[in-house]
């Protein structure tokens, strides 16, 4: 029997649990999980009884809760270039409705890689918005002309105030960008975002073109490393991350077009890649209904291809590899295709991994995130399959979730 759980009710422990254990691979007997405080405190042998403030989980999954590395909760349409003239306020409730989505698809926690800032992560925490744990990076940093530089080439004016919604900030020349990484960091900012290549949303340069000097990515490195925190590129080309894991750039976002060099660096540098594959197949199918301007449409054959090649080329040597997906506007609810995709080439487990305990050691949350531990945060979803059976169940939240716990709160239920 199932105890009729409230959404935002507090659980003191969830019962006939079959705990998912993605690093060992296995699946535990009906077990207990004991909360308190929105943390884990124990894990034992046995069903139990039901008691007050328990959840009976009915000997289904329960595994950690998922991990985006690569979200953009401001990016409420595909045209980034129309956010820098929104009103915040509107944009802060369109992300609120997007970070309630995430949370309902299974990510309780996700890194945004350009845009979110200090009040979005504050609302988070404080209950104010309904979502997952969101680590923040500020804005972005690009060159004059590069990825965040969301100008066509007729348009001179760039308002530079931190507190218009642009996903980025230009700054040329190192002092620029340390002065820039610097603004980001001071507001709390867990990560710095740069452009080392070019993009397909950004609409005057080219997808193969590198962006900053080594001068400036050292200064963003720098910078970053002085504050303890450290920098994802936005790369595609080999030359471009190679570039970058050479200069101290933690985490590659994308890769597409990576080569035997860039699979040295990443293993060299304990680096990270963070594929993103699910937002191509989407630009191409959805993105002129979405918002996305036709420049943009042109660029993204460059790189809709090449990705799943890339992926399988890390994954044989052993990269470590975390789950992205990089949506953007009406494209969002696509977030969970990412698992079908990634299984053509890599195991229900390693698929897994990259949602959970690698991602969480890219964020520095190990132990605290990604896994069902005494310690971690009580994060868990209820799943009526095991996902390292088929891991491509969790393409479609709706069927394969049957619960999401956040710090050990009921916020979906059937």
């Amino acid at each position: 029997m199932e105890i009729d759980m409230h959404l935002d009710t507090a659980v003191s422990s969830i019962i006939n649990a079959r705990i998912l254990d993605v690093e060992s691979g296995t699946l535990s007997e009906p077990s207990t999980i004991e909360i308190a405080d929105g943390e884990i405190t124990a894990v034992r042998a046995g069903a139990t009884t039901i008691a007050s403030g328990a959840f009976d989980a009915g000997g289904r999954v329960v595994s950690p809760g998922l991990i985006d590395g690569h979200v953009h909760v401001l990016a409420s349409t595909a045209n980034l270039s129309d956010l820098g003239g929104e009103s915040p306020y509107y944009l802060a409730a369109q992300a609120s409705r997007l970070l309630g989505d995430m949370l309902s698809r299974g990510f309780t926690a996700v890194r945004d890689a350009g845009g979110a800032d200090f009040g979005l992560a504050a609302a988070v925490n404080e209950e104010l918005i309904t979502g997952p744990r969101l680590f923040f990076g500020g804005k972005a940093l690009s060159q004059t002309g590069g990825h965040a530089d969301m100008r066509g080439p007729g348009t001179h004016v760039l308002d530079r105030h931190m507190c218009c919604p642009n996903i980025g900030i230009v700054c040329d020349g190192a002092d620029a960008v340390r002065k820039a990484a610097r603004e980001n960091l001071r507001t709390g900012a867990d990560h710095i975002k740069i452009m080392l290549s070019g993009g397909v949303a950004s609409p005057t340069d080219r997808v193969d073109s590198t962006q900053f000097s080594d001068e400036e990515i050292r200064a963003a490195v720098e910078e970053a490393d002085a504050a303890n925190r450290y920098v994802l590129g936005h790369a595609y080309t080999a030359r471009s991350v190679n570039r970058g894991l050479s200069l101290g750039v933690r985490s590659i976002e994308h890769g597409n077009l990576i080569d035997e060099k860039s699979v040295e660096l990443f293993l060299e540098h304990d680096a990270f890649l963070v594929p993103t594959l699910v937002t191509y197949e989407r630009l191409k199918a959805d993105g002129a209904q979405f918002g996305l301007p036709e420049s943009s449409q042109k660029k993204v054959d460059d790189v809709l291809y090449a990705g799943i090649d890339a992926l399988a080329l890390a994954t044989e040597h052993g990269v470590n590899i975390v789950y992205g997906s990089d949506l953007l506007g009406g494209m969002h609810p696509h977030q969970n295709h990412e698992f079908v995709i990634r299984s053509q080439v890599q195991t229900p487990q390693q698929v897994m991994r990259s949602a959970t305990t690698t991602a969480a050691r890219l964020l520095g949350q190990e132990g605290r995130l990604g896994v069902v531990a005494e310690g971690a945060h009580a994060d868990l979803l209820v799943l009526d399959a095991n996902p390292l059976d088929d891991v491509t169940v969790l393409g479609d939240a709706e069927t394969a979730i049957h619960s999401v716990f956040k710090g050990g709160r009921a916020v979906r239920r059937p």
